[in-house]
């Protein structure tokens, strides 16, 4: 199958450090290119993939000036390279298109006369969602979690394929470490202050391994007081590499996040390397976690500090079974296969279906 990969603009493929998305693009395209398929990613002249690439800008706009710390000029840029994707897609005869590049390409995506499937990794709670998405009714939809769905039931959804991760990548450790971790944004949703709330009745030490973006820049001068660099430690944004060193050697993973969180990455993550997550009751999180497990989940930070004095009851060896049985990239790359075959039965190979 001959299949085109559009990846959104800010990140390479894979990511250079932060860069959930642009993770999940990379493993799907390399399990795709091993089961012998043909695939394009048009994406940032950074990236590092095992197929062909069609670069859009030379490098991720996020490195780029004035993109890098201007939002509104990072936002208009987009649209240009939206115009790229659609000139190079002109005269490319490809079975599927895969959309990761959200709105901005849907709604122009009438002049490519290609079937067409999208995946969401986003929440799905924006009016304008709602204004773009249905707007036609050939648009094919693929959630990455059934409560992804609840607050846009009416969506023609085509399936839900989990993120999946390459865990040879991930080493497992069967011993405990002596810190409790975060990963992923320095943001209000992804429940920073919650974390530091749980360090601080747990009295253990916390590491924060976050990206800050500079919508976030606020945020994180206003909590930055409460990072003592002792207990509360600040690592900033870290490489792969540092990332699962940081996993490994975790007692456990905070997720306390405040937000209907549609997947989580950092949690499957986290369980390969043997780590539990404690995490809120909100969002996929009870898809991903077993409770009592592979982590514990609950509603108040008061309750996440709580559970992790039961840490001791999970079998870290439980926690990257679950995520071999059910997280790989292998097992992701063929339920996006089974989409494909989807959308072409239903669309066939030459209407416009997003």
């Amino acid at each position: 199958m001959r299949i085109a990969m559009l990846a959104p603009f800010e990140e390479p493929v894979p990511p250079k450090k932060y860069g959930g998305t642009e993770l999940v693009i990379y493993n799907l395209i390399t399990e795709l290119v091993k089961m012998g398929h043909d695939v394009t990613l048009f994406g940032t002249g950074d990236a590092e993939v095992p197929c062909r690439l069609e670069a859009i800008f030379p490098a991720s706009i996020r490195t780029l000036p004035p993109f890098d710390t201007d939002q509104k000029a990072r936002e208009a840029v987009k649209w240009v390279g939206i115009g790229n994707v659609l000139r190079k897609l002109a005269n490319e005869p490809f079975d599927i298109i895969h959309n990761h590049n959200g709105w901005r390409f849907l709604s122009v995506s009438s002049c490519v006369r290609r079937p067409i499937v999208t995946t969401l990794h986003g929440p799905m709670d924006q009016v304008y969602q709602q204004v773009v998405f249905s707007s036609s009714p050939d648009f094919a939809f693929i959630s990455i979690s059934d409560n992804q769905r609840v607050a846009y039931p009416t969506l023609q959804y085509v399936q839900t394929v989990y993120n999946g991760i390459d865990v040879s990548k991930f080493p497992f450790s069967e011993k405990a470490g002596g810190y409790l971790c975060l990963l992923g944004r320095f943001s209000p949703e992804k429940g920073v202050k919650e974390a530091i709330k749980i360090a601080r009745m747990t009295g253990m030490p916390l590491k924060i391994a976050a990206k800050i973006d500079f919508v976030d820049r606020q945020f994180y001068e206003s909590v930055k007081p409460e990072i003592d660099g002792r207990q509360i430690q600040f690592v900033g944004e870290i490489s792969f590499e540092e990332k699962t060193d940081l996993l490994k050697n975790a007692y456990a993973l905070l997720a306390p996040i405040q937000w209907e969180e549609p997947f989580g990455l950092n949690v499957i993550e986290s369980m390969a390397c043997g780590t539990p997550v404690v995490g809120t009751k909100r969002g996929s999180f009870p898809e991903l976690i077993e409770q009592g497990k592979t982590g514990f989940l609950g509603t108040t930070a008061e309750e996440l500090a709580s559970f992790v004095s039961h840490i001791p009851m999970i079998k870290r060896l439980d926690c990257r079974k679950a995520v071999e049985e059910r997280f790989t990239s292998t097992i992701m790359a063929e339920g996006y296969l089974q989409a494909y075959q989807r959308v072409l039965e239903k669309f066939g190979t030459g209407k416009n279906s997003v």
